[in-house]
């Protein structure tokens, strides 16, 4: 536990390096609509990678500021962290919440370990493989209600050509006619912690980088819900994937994966 601990707390030294935050501009804009980084991006990473690298000096890194998304052939085994400094960037330029940090150590390509810590309402979610999942110190579970008692979070892909963020929006209007009510966040890992905790029961989008999904894949599955890609195949882990999360209540209703003619 003593190694989920120290991991925490550089989470925690990120969000106070986020919460000191003034004046943020883009400093670039990346391939992709809208696609934003700030300078605060680069410095949460670069106090994460130097944090992390004295806590696990063996460890390898994907971290989205350095824009090395597919895993190297070093990266499948022993451990490596995945980091996302802030996930839902637009909305930390805005001053929209939540914007998170998302932190994920595999071991041997698959989640180990997961930490996302959304610094302004100091919501530290976390889970090790085989140890359950939690917020703040309290265990957590995803829902047992069916679809159509839950909420559900979607994202629409923005950074990637129309065609998929549009299909995001047809897909989300038939998870709406069966559920409550579609939520958007503009974080992904974020929308994860909340499938995870039940509050929501699902959350989709039609394209994900590793670092936005990689911690939050873990902290679902220790809660009891189910994540995979559109076509119901168990995540690779090595680069970009359509991702549904859902919670237990829902995976055993069944029948919750996108319609196969909208997967793009």
């Amino acid at each position: 536990m003593e190694l989920l601990e120290r991991i925490r707390e550089a989470a925690r030294g990120a969000g106070e390096i986020m919460k000191s935050a003034s004046d943020i501009r883009p400093s670039e804009i990346k391939s992709g609509h809208a696609n934003f980084v700030t300078e605060y991006d680069a410095l949460v990473q670069e106090y994460l990678e130097e944090k992390l690298a004295g806590i696990l000096p063996e460890a390898t890194f994907v971290a989205e500021e350095e824009g090395q998304e597919v895993f190297k052939e070093q990266d499948k085994t022993g451990f490596t962290f995945v980091i996302d400094p802030i996930d839902g960037t637009s909305n930390f330029m805005k001053g929209l919440r939540p914007s998170v940090t998302s932190i994920a150590l595999l071991k041997d390509g698959k989640p180990y370990l997961g930490v996302i810590y959304d610094p302004y309402s100091d919501s530290m979610y976390y889970a090790e493989k085989g140890r359950g999942a939690y917020l703040n110190g309290s265990r957590i579970m995803s829902s047992e209600a069916p679809l159509s008692g839950s909420l559900v979070s979607m994202g629409t892909a923005p950074y990637y050509e129309k065609e998929v963020s549009a299909s995001a929006f047809v897909i989300g209007h038939r998870y709406l006619q069966r559920s409550i009510d579609v939520r958007r966040s503009g974080s992904a890992a974020y929308d994860l912690c909340l499938v995870a905790s039940g509050v929501t029961g699902l959350f989709f989008e039609p394209r994900l980088c590793l670092w936005d999904y990689a911690a939050g894949a873990c902290i679902v599955c220790e809660a009891g819900g189910r994540i995979t890609d559109f076509l119901g195949n168990p995540l690779s882990f090595t680069g970009k994937s359509s991702i549904v999360a859902a919670s237990q209540g829902i995976v055993k209703e069944g029948g919750y994966l996108p319609p196969e003619e909208l997967i793009r």
